[in-house]
């Protein structure tokens, strides 16, 4: 069954309306209103996230869960596919503006029904306190490391009292293990490196690009 809407989560109304509003700029750059959704199969990554989502559903109706990916289309197409599994999910995204941002937020932390916050990786990667949350899902790979382990500390704040656990959602033998491989490669090269410039992990150099795209 569907989880019951709280009468005072306005703040996530506002942004439901901005993604299926047609007369919005949202609405229209949305990959939702650019395919036949009648017709889309979702993907093995998707199922697999509502799997681990449903499983926790069962043995705890409240847990709360982050969903972190770099692909905002990524994100419609989660947003869609966990409303029919009857989910109540808030949403972040480089697209709200400073006001929607601190609305979506409050009501994930104070409303429980709302149990899946998803969220593009960059624009939750500061300034952002979710210690209501006990698992993240990572839904693709970014190469570099430091962006991902920033956006996990946001669940390990002060006040939080939960265990956390993270998971990563990968497809094995595609380029993302290789992505895995290079996150490896450049955490192990700072860390064994005395001195070294961390800014190494913001960039890739021609030999990563090689890496992950020479078979």
């Amino acid at each position: 069954p569907k989880a019951p809407r709280s009468s005072g989560g306005g703040s996530t109304t506002l942004v439901e309306t901005m993604m299926s509003t047609p007369n919005t700029t949202e609405y229209r750059r949305s990959i939702i209103n650019r395919i036949d959704m009648a017709h889309w199969k979702s993907s093995t990554k998707i199922e697999a996230l509502v799997e681990e989502l449903s499983r926790h559903r069962q043995g705890n109706a409240n847990i709360k869960s982050i969903v972190f990916s770099q692909f905002v289309n990524f994100l419609d197409l989660i947003q869609w596919r966990l409303n029919r599994a009857g989910f109540s999910v808030c949403r972040l995204d480089g697209r709200m503006t400073p006001q929607q941002r601190n609305a979506v937020i409050q009501t994930f932390m104070t409303h429980p029904e709302y149990t899946v916050f998803l969220v593009s990786l960059k624009a939750g990667g500061v300034a952002l306190n979710l210690t209501e949350a006990s698992n993240v899902y990572l839904a693709d790979c970014w190469w570099n490391p430091s962006v991902e382990v920033q956006a996990m500390d946001r669940i390990h704040r002060m006040g939080q009292y939960r265990p956390i656990k993270v998971t990563r959602i990968i497809i094995e033998n595609s380029i993302e293990s290789r992505i895995i491989a290079l996150q490896v490669k450049k955490q192990l090269l700072v860390s064994s490196t005395i001195g070294r410039d961390k800014k190494s992990l913001d960039h890739l150099s021609s030999q990563d690009m090689q890496f992950l795209f020479t078979s």
